[in-house]
């Protein structure tokens, strides 16, 4: 159980180094696909060449309530936007007060939010639920959050070098962006819709 405390810590603590990072501007926006991490080797019998076929991501976490969350979440919606922040990170906070009014202005069934909280674990003491909680609370981010895993971590978070980093899934779990960096509400407006157009 040590060993295993000990290797979220690790995890957590490489996100955590990569920093947290504010408003990008419009020279600065960096959009970038990540279809290629969620990949399987597999060997083509017929050329015995290697195929990379993307899978979806699958994982399964405890929220802030101590409820099961699952990658099973993802079919609940047509677009799931994965918010992973800190509890440190100015931007992530400052963001969060519009992605929860976002939220609340689409239908469950087509848009969905969930945040990650990259720097509060499974299993954490209550002093810093408490503190995680209170923060949900005062940026009226009312949407789930999940608390960091070694399931997560593998599924999402390998790659994630700076918070808040965003991705968005389709209802099968597949990767269609990633965002690094924090926006305002229009902004975000903007990309959820042009992402459900394509749906």
């Amino acid at each position: 159980m040590k060993a295993k405390i000990w290797i979220l810590a690790v995890l957590a603590g490489a996100v955590l180094l990569g920093g947290c990072t504010g408003n990008t501007s419009d020279n600065d926006k960096k959009t970038e696909s990540v279809s290629g991490k969620q990949e399987s080797s597999g060997t083509n019998a017929s050329s015995g060449k290697s195929d990379s076929l993307p899978l979806p991501v699958t994982f399964e976490a405890a929220d802030m309530e101590g409820n099961e969350v699952s990658s099973s979440i993802f079919s609940e919606s047509k677009l799931t936007m994965i918010n992973v922040w800190a509890t440190y990170c100015n931007p992530c906070l400052q963001e969060m007060p519009d992605l929860g009014e976002l939220s609340g202005e689409y239908d469950s069934g087509e848009f969905q939010i969930i945040g990650v909280i990259s720097d509060v674990q499974e299993g954490a003491d209550q002093d810093t639920l408490d503190k995680a909680s209170s923060l949900i609370e005062q940026t009226g981010a009312d949407y789930p959050h999940l608390l960091l895993n070694e399931s997560l971590y593998e599924a999402m978070l390998t790659e994630v070098t700076a918070v808040p980093t965003t991705f968005f899934f389709d209802s099968n779990g597949m990767v269609l962006d990633t965002l690094v960096g924090s926006r305002d509400k229009d902004e975000w407006k903007e990309i959820i819709d042009a992402l459900l157009e394509k749906k």
